[in-house]
C-alpha cells in the first residue's frame, strides 16, 4: 500500500483506498497529522462528504491502516495455491515474512506514526482492528489441525495461544523498528526464531527453541 501523489481533480474517483494512500502521504509530507478534515479535504481536492462516506474521523483512517495491512498480507499468501497445506509453523513463517515484507514497503509512515511522533507508542491504539484479525487468523490456523491438537488444547488454550502470538508481533514489531542491519535481516532471523519458539510452545519440548531465541537476543544486546 504505497502513498500516492496529492489528488489532481475533484473528478478522480474517490475511495476508502484512495483517502487512506492521500492520509498516509499527507502526514509524511507534513510530519504531523491534518488539523482537521476540512484542510485534509482542501489539501488534497476532495469534498469532505466523499471523506465521511467512508470514514467518521482520522482515528479510523490510523486503524484502517493496518487493517489494509492485515488485509493485503492475507490476500497476498491465499494465493499461494500450496499455503492451505503447510504447517503451522510454515503459515506463521509466511504470514510474518509477508506482513514485514508489507510493513517494510510503508516503513516511513510506520515510524512516524508509532515512535516519531509526540504520543510514541501511545499510538498502539491504532492497532485495535489489527490486533482482533492478527488473533482471528492465529485463532484459524490452530483450529485447522484442532484433532491433532486435542491433548495439547487442553494445556494451551486458543485465547492464551493467540495472546501470546500478538504480543510476540508487538516484540518483533518493536525490533524491526529499530533495526539498522542491511535488509532487516536481523529481524528475519527473530521472526524464524520467536515463530519457531510460539509454535513449540504446543508442543511438549519449548525449552530447546527458547534457549535458542535467547542467545539471538543477548547476542544482539551486545
Amino acid at each position: 500500500m504505497a502513498t500516492t501523489k496529492k489528488a489532481k481533480a475533484t473528478s478522480e474517483i474517490i475511495d476508502d483506498t484512495k483517502i487512506v494512500s492521500l492520509y498516509m502521504n499527507y502526514v509524511l509530507e507534513h510530519q504531523e497529522a491534518p488539523k482537521n478534515v476540512f484542510t485534509f479535504c482542501k489539501y488534497n481536492a476532495i469534498e469532505e462528504s466523499d471523506f465521511y462516506s467512508f470514514f467518521g474521523s482520522f482515528d479510523t483512517i490510523r486503524q484502517q491502516i493496518w487493517v489494509k495491512f492485515f488485509e493485503n498480507t492475507l490476500a497476498t499468501i491465499e494465493k499461494e495455491a500450496a499455503f492451505e497445506t503447510y504447517s503451522d509453523k510454515n503459515k506463521l513463517l509466511t504470514f510474518h515474512f509477508t506482513l514485514f515484507e508489507l510493513l517494510t514497503l510503508n516503513r516511513s509512515y510506520v515510524l512516524y506514526s508509532l515512535r516519531d511522533n509526540k504520543e510514541g507508542l501511545k499510538n498502539l491504539k491504532d492497532l485495535k482492528l489489527f490486533r482482533n484479525d492478527f488473533k482471528d487468523f492465529i485463532k484459524s490456523i490452530m483450529q485447522s489441525n484442532l484433532e491433532e491438537r486435542s491433548d495439547k488444547l487442553s494445556r494451551v488454550t486458543e485465547p492464551v495461544f493467540s495472546e501470546g502470538a500478538w504480543i510476540q508481533f508487538l516484540f518483533i514489531l518493536k525490533f524491526w523498528m529499530d533495526d539498522s542491519s542491511k535488509g532487516f535481516e536481523k529481524t528475519d532471523v527473530l521472526i524464524e526464531k520467536s515463530v519457531n519458539t510460539v509454535v513449540d510452545l504446543l508442543d511438549t519440548k519449548p525449552l530447546e527453541s527458547l534457549f535458542d531465541l535467547g542467545k539471538f537476543l543477548w547476542k544482539e544486546k551486545k
